[in-house]
């Protein structure tokens, strides 16, 4: 991407994201962009509001943190935190969870391609009451001994 200040646009998007802003992905996304993430593939921009809107209605306090970015001629890997609260789990306790998204812009600077990397297992699963028993046994079990 050559223009550094899109991408400096389009992370303080994403780390001031409300439900109100959602609508404004067509200013950053291309009108046919792919989106991928563990749960979702989608093409198209309203598709990808939706799966954001979605999120605000499935988590409290939602908030990413752009921690690292590495960037090339037309593209940039993101590294993130992000930030919530499973309104389902009664204890409110804050959550984190760590990714990265991979993205690839059009010529006019827009995104074209997002594909966001993270461990659904670790960050999600695992902190669930009876399968995060599960998978923090199993992950013991797998590990090499020290």
């Amino acid at each position: 991407m050559s223009n550094a200040k899109t991408l400096d646009s389009l992370i303080a998007f994403y780390e001031n994201l409300s439900p109100e802003s959602v609508t404004h992905f067509p200013d950053f996304y291309a009108e046919d962009a792919w989106f991928k993430d563990p749960f979702n593939e989608v093409r198209g921009v309203l598709p990808i509001q939706r799966i954001f809107t979605h999120m605000f209605g499935q988590v409290a306090e939602p908030r990413f943190k752009i921690i690292e970015r590495i960037v090339d001629e037309n593209g940039a890997l993101l590294v993130w935190e992000f930030y919530y609260r499973v309104r389902l789990w009664g204890d409110g306790k804050s959550q984190v969870m760590r990714g990265a998204s991979h993205l690839k812009f059009n010529a006019e600077g827009k995104v074209l391609w997002h594909r966001d990397y993270w461990d659904a297992a670790e960050e999600l699963y695992a902190k669930l009451p009876v399968i995060g028993w599960l998978l923090r046994r199993l992950k013991k079990l797998m590990a090499a001994s020290q």
